[in-house]
């Protein structure tokens, strides 16, 4: 606009930010543009759905008899899913798209990143050395956390808005920080960055420790000394002009790998067989589902269905006799109480299986008239995908209906042998409860009970023992053995008793047996130890269970960055 002379001082540029009462004000500079060959902007029209029916109209009308110079730009957010689709065709059909995409790989993004600020950013400040560093530091910074989402939750728990705003007001007050002191205030510029402008966004407390941690190892006084490596191979650049930089990242930065982002490579092959997965189930989803076609067809999809409905309902179990149970049990300790709570939740779970079951069951018979969650459970059947109405009943998990399914009896077998007498078994497997957080709270009840230690001052230690499940024949006189657990983005290394970098192609290795036990918190000792999280599933987030402190004898920063965890399923 600027080049062509539309400019907002020239008045033949109008700005419309579209929302509440606006559409009005919309109308009248199209109006007046038509007339006088001006350009409109029309800012954010997917907050004016109804309205919009009204602006194809309109563009459609000024189309014919207008100024020949009057222009439209219009712009929108991306649509999150094809329901939200809400810009008519006749808009989309007639104007040019362009659609701005965040670069890909980290030698995009950090070109990006620089892109920001110019040869004149990098000579505006009296502390120029210490100031340039740090910029590019930054830039680095932010295409690191800015291209980690590809990785999925390993990458980040939750996905953040970071924006090119978040590096250049960073940049501001590292400018403004340098001007007011001598010396460079290392903390209080990496609070304001990693707390207030790029954590500002962060709501995860793990993803907090994940920011905080890069710009740990990013800004500190070894920058100026020559001795600070941003990513394997990869050291910070001395004093250069503004091309020198850009011409440092092509010469020096080496190719797109995990290891740019403090990752694992096994970190690329999950987030490429994620990402492989969702497209064969679309292509699944994709398939006729009518009729069996070609040599070797198994049967339509009621016969399909019928088949795995029958098969479902004769391995499921009597649900548990909650009656007979509670009289069974002579003592409500801890460990008691959970077993019987996580009996009440699977006889949720199991009856609304087989409730749902026997229902569509008679609907393929015809006894009954189809509903919409017939339906819906018969395509979750046909496409091996865990029916909605039993999600809402059950536990987290990522896996396919065929192995959902087989977890559950697994699951169901356990809590038998559980409740046979409620003695706790020699290893729990803690992945196998619906609730695991309360097992390990009735680990701390049960120790504060016999020791009359105060709940709210213990917490739990973590010893992973170089043994499997068959090794053990007794539960522990204090605390439990639990089993189940595997490990993403690295390895526990059974000699050294020490977490260790993962070997290539184990996604996620299992672990031995763990013993859990509660000590009060002011024994722990927290040196060479790694706060672990523990989640349910791979998706993490939402699924957090606890945090178990276990031995390492590398920097606990590197396994922060390379975003290793426990979970419960794999």
């Amino acid at each position: 606009g600027k080049k062509l002379g539309y400019t907002f001082n020239h008045g033949n540029l109008h700005n419309v930010s579209l929302g509440q009462g606006q559409e009005v004000v919309a109308e009248q500079a199209l109006d007046l543009a038509a007339r006088e060959g001006h350009w409109v902007i029309l800012q954010n029209i997917h907050l004016v759905a109804k309205w919009l029916s009204c602006l194809e109209k309109k563009l459609e009308q000024l189309s014919e008899g207008s100024h020949r110079d009057f222009r439209v730009f219009v712009s929108a957010e991306p649509a999150p899913c094809p329901e939200s689709h809400i810009i008519p065709q006749g808009i989309l059909e007639n104007c040019i798209k362009i659609t701005s995409e965040a670069p890909t790989g980290m030698h995009a993004n950090l070109h990006k990143a620089l892109d920001n600020f110019s040869q004149d950013t990098l000579e505006m400040c009296s502390q120029e050395k210490e100031f340039r560093s740090i910029l590019f530091a930054l830039c680095y910074f932010h295409a690191v956390v800015a291209e980690r989402r590809k990785f999925g939750p390993q990458g980040w728990n939750r996905s953040y808005p970071f924006s090119t705003g978040d590096l250049t007001i960073s940049v501001s007050v590292l400018y403004n920080y340098l001007e007011a002191s001598s010396k460079v205030p290392y903390d209080d510029l990496r609070y304001l960055v990693g707390e207030i402008m790029y954590g500002g966004h962060i709501t995860d407390d793990w993803d907090r420790r994940l920011c905080k941690t890069y710009l740990e190892e990013f800004i500190k006084p070894e920058m100026l000394e020559g001795e600070l490596c941003l990513a394997p191979g990869f050291p910070l650049p001395g004093n250069m002009d503004y091309n020198g930089y850009h011409q440092y990242i092509d010469d020096a930065l080496p190719p797109e790998s995990p290891y740019l982002y403090g990752l694992h490579p096994n970190a690329e092959i999950g987030f490429l067989t994620q990402r492989s997965e969702r497209l064969l189930r679309t292509v699944l989803e994709l398939q006729p589902r009518d009729s069996s076609t070609g040599q070797g067809a198994v049967g339509t999809q009621e016969e399909m269905v019928q088949a795995l409905l029958e098969e479902m309902l004769e391995k499921l179990t009597e649900e548990f006799n909650m009656a007979e149970l509670l009289a069974k049990v002579e003592e409500r300790t801890p460990y008691a109480v959970v077993a019987l709570q996580e009996c009440e939740r699977m006889n949720g779970l199991t009856a609304e299986i087989r409730h749902s079951l026997t229902e569509l069951e008679l609907g393929l018979k015809g006894e009954l008239t189809m509903t919409g969650d017939m339906e819906a459970l018969q395509n979750s059947l046909f496409l091996d995908t865990v029916p909605e109405s039993w999600v809402r009943k059950s536990y987290p998990s990522t896996a396919s209906l065929g192995s959902w399914f087989a977890d559950l009896l697994a699951r169901i077998s356990e809590l038998e042998a559980w409740t046979r007498d409620f003695s706790l078994p020699s290893t729990l497997w803690l992945g196998g409860f619906f609730n695991p957080q309360s097992i390990l709270t009735a680990v701390m009840q049960t120790t504060a009970r016999k020791n009359k230690w105060p709940l709210d001052k213990m917490m739990l230690q973590c010893d992973v023992t170089k043994k499997s499940r068959e090794d053990f024949a007794s539960a522990p006189r204090e605390g439990a053995y639990v089993h189940g657990l595997f490990m993403e983005g690295a390895r526990w290394d059974a000699q050294t008793g020490t977490i260790t970098d993962a070997r290539l192609k184990e996604l996620t290795p299992a672990m031995p047996v763990v013993f859990i036990k509660a000590i009060p918190d002011d024994k722990q000792d927290t040196r060479g130890l790694y706060p672990c999280p523990l989640y349910k599933t791979r998706q993490r987030g939402p699924t957090y269970v606890w945090t178990l402190n276990l031995k390492t004898k590398e920097n606990p920063s590197k396994w922060v960055l390379a975003g290793v965890a426990l979970l419960l399923q794999t």
